[in-house]
């Protein structure tokens, strides 16, 4: 068949990809293969690389299970005194907020879900405790001028 029948039966057939499977068959015609080839001979199956086409209907469940999500919000928040609180929040709705809890609750509950969680909120714990530490030991000074003071005005 040559170049100009090809172009000619295809045209009656498909007139609205001429100019694309035209230009297919010119490059097969100059190439000597078939222009009817594409990937695949008609009439086989497809292989893995071309996917196959779905029929009519509904498609087909899958049998993987959807798992359920639900979204919880735990916010812990602390001073730099050592007094910490908790919220939380269940989608947008708030369940509770501004609960008390002890920093040693909160330094075990991080060790429980998270090394990367405890260092950081350790830290925090640590630098609150020597706060403390230094403002226990600047009142005991304190006292103990007011205790002098005391006992030099009973003498």
């Amino acid at each position: 068949m040559s170049l100009d029948t090809a172009m000619t039966e295809h045209d009656q057939a498909a007139p609205d990809t001429k100019a694309t499977d035209s230009t297919t068959e010119q490059t097969a015609a100059a190439t000597g293969e078939d222009a009817g080839q594409e990937g695949t001979p008609h009439g086989e199956e497809p292989t893995a690389a071309e996917p196959a086409k779905s029929k009519r209907g509904r498609p087909k469940a899958t049998s993987a299970k959807k798992t359920r999500t639900v979204e919880l919000t735990l916010t812990v928040t602390g001073t730099a005194d050592g007094e910490w609180q908790a919220e939380l929040k269940h989608g947008s709705k708030w369940v509770a907020r501004g609960l008390d809890i002890p920093a040693a609750a909160v330094s075990r509950a991080a060790k429980e879900l998270h090394v990367d969680l405890s260092g950081p909120i350790d830290d925090v714990i640590n630098a609150a405790r020597e706060q403390q530490q230094a403002k226990v030991a600047q009142l005991e000074a304190e006292l103990q001028q007011a205790k002098q003071a005391l006992a030099e005005l009973e003498s």
